[in-house]
Order: C-alpha cells, then structure tokens, then sequence
C-alpha cells in the first residue's frame, strides 16, 4: 500500500508542472494580437492636414460697379439745375453719409467753377431737367420779339416774380424776363437792381441756348440781342414811369431775397 501511493503522489506532482507549461500560451497570444488595431488609428490624424489647407487660400475682393445712369440721366450729359443754370454730370458715384449710402450725381458748373452733388433721388424735388429740344429752344426764341409785359404794381413785387421765373429752370420763363427788362440805346437806362436781374436771366438763356445749338456762348447772345432788336419799342414815357419807381430801397429788398434764396437752395 505504501508503495502504490508514492506512486500516485509522484504522477499529481509530474501532471502539475506540464499544466504549468501550457497555460502561458494563450497569454501569449492576447500579447501579439493587441498591437493590431494601433496601426489604423494613427493613419486618420495623417490626412486631416491636408483638408484643412484648403480654406487658407486668399478670397478676391468684389469689383465695383461704375455707374453710368440714373433718373434717365447719364454720366457726361449737359443739364439744367434750375438755381445754377446748366452743368454737365461727371459722374454718379456713391458715399456713405451717417452710415447710409447714397447716390449721388456729381455736377460741375464750368462758369462758375463750382461743382455740386445731388442725391439721384431728388433730381426731381429739385427740378433738374434735361436740356430743352431745338423746337423749344425756337419758341423761347420767338418769345423775345413779343411786346414787353410790365405790371403797374412795385418794383420790390415785379423783382420777386422776375427771380422766381429765372429760378424756375423753364427757358421760355428765362426768354420772358429778358424780353421785359431789355431797354434799346433810345430808351432809359436801367436800375442796379435791375440791370442785375437781366444779367442773369441773359446769363442762363444764352447758356442752353450755346449747348443746345453747339455754339459759343458770344453767338448765343448775338442771336438773343438779334431777336430783342425786332420786338415792338416800348413807349417812352412809361419807361420813365418806371424808373421813378425804382428805388435804392427796393433794391436792397431785393438783394435780401436774392440771399434767402439761396440759403434755401445749399439747405435743399
């Protein structure tokens, strides 16, 4: 019996150690297999750069549009602003004035070397027209041989609605005034204030007309002086009348006016 069991313990204690042997060997297989998912991972990182380098390039900045009309009115075209009388456009360009942009028409008045911006949406507040066709230009001119038409009321008055038709941008108004104000070598001389306001009103005709007809201004008023000569001559008497009713004072008023006037026009 002793025998049998040395025996038996002597086959437990060789059976435990090859057991021993063989359990290392699936450890060893997990070890290997584990650095297999490592390797996809660190290629996904590698590509990122490459989309990312796209947005860096640089954006063109936008081309502005040259505006070449507005209104019906176009850049380089001849004008009437009625207070100033006829300008050509230069140009339609924008400004930004207290965060608002605006458009404007850029008008340069060659005579009297002033240039003026007017927002392209109040051309027609402020009366701005196109020049008068060759027809009209003819009836302003026929105007200019009709009788002179004076009311009998005060000069101060007749001052008034004489600058109000010279400021009225209508040619043919304009060609009115003249032909009432006109005094010939026979008849007598005409006040300050008077003589100011044909000048004017001679001023703003012979313009247009020029532009109109592609002439000088010289010529323009050559055939405005032409056509007076032809109205019937008014009678003497009534013109001294009328001289004795201007006065310095009412020159003065009408100076004031003048002033006012334009004041209200540079607020426009």
């Amino acid at each position: 019996m002793p025998e049998k069991t040395a025996k038996t313990a002597a086959k437990a204690a060789a059976a435990k150690p090859a057991a021993a042997k063989v359990a290392p060997k699936p450890a060893a297989t997990k070890t290997a297999a584990a650095p297999k998912p490592a390797a996809p991972k660190a290629a996904v990182p590698a590509a990122a750069p490459k989309a990312a380098a796209k947005p860096a390039a640089p954006s063109r900045p936008e081309e502005k549009k040259v505006v070449t009309q507005r209104q019906g009115f176009k850049a380089n075209e001849f004008v009437v602003y009625p207070a100033h009388g006829v300008g050509q456009i230069l140009a339609i360009e924008e400004q930004e004035i207290a965060g608002a942009k605006l458009e404007l028409f850029v008008i340069n008045f060659i005579k009297d070397k002033m240039t003026l911006r007017v927002p392209t949406a109040k051309v027609a507040n402020v009366g701005m027209r196109k020049l008068s066709d060759p027809a009209l230009v003819k009836k302003a001119l026929e105007t200019l041989k009709g009788r002179a038409r004076v009311k009998r009321t005060m000069w101060s008055r007749r001052a008034q609605e004489y600058e109000a038709k010279i400021n009225s941008g209508d040619i043919v108004a304009i060609a009115e005034v003249v032909r009432d104000l006109y005094r010939s070598e026979s008849q007598p001389e005409q006040s300050y204030s008077e003589r100011q306001l044909y000048e004017a009103a001679l001023d703003r005709l012979s313009r247009e007309i020029a532009v109109v007809q592609h002439s000088t201004e010289t010529e323009a008023v050559k055939e405005i002086e032409a056509q007076l000569a032809k109205s019937p001559r008014r009678n003497a008497k009534a013109e001294s009348a009328e001289g004795d009713a201007e006065g310095d004072a009412d020159g003065e008023d009408l100076d004031n006016d003048g002033d006012d006037t334009a004041v209200e026009d540079e607020a426009a």
